[in-house]
């Protein structure tokens, strides 16, 4: 194998960069100090009625800033595409799929998750109902079903089984429990 003159330099020149630049990194580091992170926003918004201000990359999803840097689990992660409802929550009272959301955008909204809705020890409605139906099996789709539901409701012209069904059309159950579901939001709706 040769290398040409040109090469030589390219790779030289590539791996002294990356020797100079690294060096004020572990720096920063060993003194405790992040290195400065270009490009990072701050964005401060509420979340179950707690105000947060979190300081990260404006590409992260609404999904993993709460699953990874506030710890709050029972959002699910499912197909991270938008396509299966796991990730479900409630951006300033609406449903929103937390895999598509951007946390940047969130400024100043609130953010409720599956554990912001009961009130105390009390469960929410839907979650007693989803318990009184066994409206889950493997449990992993639950959260997302339980915070759409909440939605359909609230909602008055969602009625019948069909516009209940179609309502719910955007979370997907892989077990199958959609009878048990659909009893446990009749339930719900007429507490």
């Amino acid at each position: 194998m040769t290398t040409s003159r040109r090469q030589f330099f390219g790779q030289a020149a590539a791996v002294s960069a990356g020797v100079a630049l690294s060096a004020p990194a572990a720096e920063a580091l060993a003194n405790g100090a992040a290195p400065d992170a270009p490009g990072l926003v701050e964005v401060a918004f509420k979340v179950n009625g707690e105000r947060q201000k979190l300081s990260l990359d404006p590409r992260v999803t609404l999904l993993d800033a709460l699953r990874e840097r506030l710890g709050l689990v029972g959002t699910k992660k499912g197909c991270d595409r938008g396509q299966c409802g796991a990730c479900t929550v409630h951006v300033d009272d609406r449903r929103v799929l937390s895999c598509l959301t951007l946390t940047a955008t969130l400024q100043g909204k609130e953010v409720t998750t599956i554990e912001g809705i009961a009130h105390g020890d009390e469960l929410h409605p839907v979650q007693r109902a989803f318990i009184d139906h066994d409206g889950f099996q493997c449990g992993f789709c639950t959260s997302g079903q339980i915070m759409s539901a909440v939605k359909v409701v609230e909602e008055r012209e969602v009625r019948t089984d069909d516009q209940i069904r179609e309502a719910m059309s955007g979370n997907i159950c892989r077990c199958g429990a959609y009878p048990n579901i659909l009893e446990a939001i009749k339930q719900a709706k007429e507490s």
